[in-house]
């Protein structure tokens, strides 16, 4: 009873006081408060404004320019914390948290990064409550970074490229896997791409990564030739640089080049093929070439140089050559 009567009476005093008032003051009722005996007392039910706290912290995020989706996942995310825990954010503590997550994984039989973006997000959330003086300290501070395996994520190789190439039913699949391929852009900022976005002479277009960020994207004389050749053959007046098929020919979506390129895979008898593969081709394929990691870092549009680097998986054979060269 005595704990918490301290921390209520910091946690009114928190936008008043300093941390070094702060621990004076926690210091002072302990004294106080270690002569007296404290029995229970008949407490007057709290106003939970858990809700309002998230509300604001989303609008910050926003105004820090995070996407709409991003925003969603924080929203489900904590939403789904504070039911389950079911108290106000303001008193929920680092055991209540361990207890969530463990009981969340178990539940749900979740792997450890999913429990660590979990872990993150509840962090960046307890961690603005505390800069805006809402609580006295993040009660995610000790619950440290889930560790978990690092697995080498598959590429593909010359031979895969070339045979999706040689394979394709027509003209758009081939302009949409040499665009995939040569400029690395994620396929969500490829089905947002319109005919007056690119830039022949140039071989350049520019796109909106996360966070509506703007920057520019190459791609090669090969996706040049074949983009050209599939725009010429098109007889809509559709905007949008992939439309699909079939009229009224709108402009394609997501789970739409999702569906080609697995159909493709399983006719051609190669793994796991979906488009974020791509991008994680061309930058394996650009760190084995000797490009320096914060040119690629702007060209994949990471904001992180850490995620650059998940991304690039240098190839076994070349480690083995650099160590010829520069030890052995």
């Amino acid at each position: 009873m005595k704990e918490e009567l301290m921390e209520e009476v910091m946690q009114s005093m928190l936008s008043y006081l300093d941390n070094a008032q702060m621990k004076q003051l926690r210091q002072v009722m302990e004294h106080v408060l270690s002569r007296y005996d404290v029995t229970e007392l008949e407490k007057k039910p709290e106003e939970d404004d858990s809700n309002n706290l998230i509300a604001r912290f989303i609008a910050a995020k926003r105004i820090e320019g995070c996407s709409e989706k991003t925003l969603k996942y924080y929203q489900t995310t904590i939403d789904a914390m504070i039911a389950s825990i079911g108290k106000n954010v303001r008193h929920i503590h680092t055991d209540d948290l361990r207890t969530y997550l463990t009981e969340y994984q178990s539940k749900h039989q979740s792997s450890k990064v999913t429990i660590d973006n979990i872990r993150r997000i509840l962090s960046s959330f307890f961690s603005w409550l505390e800069d805006e003086d809402y609580i006295i300290k993040s009660p995610v501070r000790r619950i440290h970074k889930v560790k978990a395996a690092s697995n080498i994520k598959e590429t593909y190789s010359d031979e895969d490229l070339e045979k999706m190439r040689d394979n394709c039913e027509g003209l758009r699949d081939l302009a949409m896997i040499d665009m995939l391929a040569s400029t690395g852009m994620r396929v969500g900022e490829m089905v947002l791409l319109n005919r007056d976005d690119i830039n022949f002479a140039e071989r350049e277009c520019v796109v909106f990564g996360k966070g509506d960020k703007e920057r520019i994207v190459y791609f090669d004389a090969r996706a040049k030739l074949h983009l050209q050749e599939y725009l010429d053959s098109r007889t809509d007046d559709n905007p949008a640089l992939f439309v699909t098929l079939r009229a009224p020919h709108e402009r394609i979506q997501i789970g739409g080049i999702e569906h080609r390129l697995r159909e493709m895979g399983m006719r051609l008898n190669i793994s796991k093929v979906h488009p974020h593969k791509f991008r994680r081709t061309l930058a394996t394929m650009a760190i084995d070439k000797g490009m320096p990691i914060e040119q690629l870092q702007r060209l994949l549009g990471h904001q992180r140089i850490d995620t650059t680097l998940q991304y690039a998986m240098v190839k076994q054979s070349n480690v083995k050559t650099a160590h010829r060269k520069y030890i052995g």
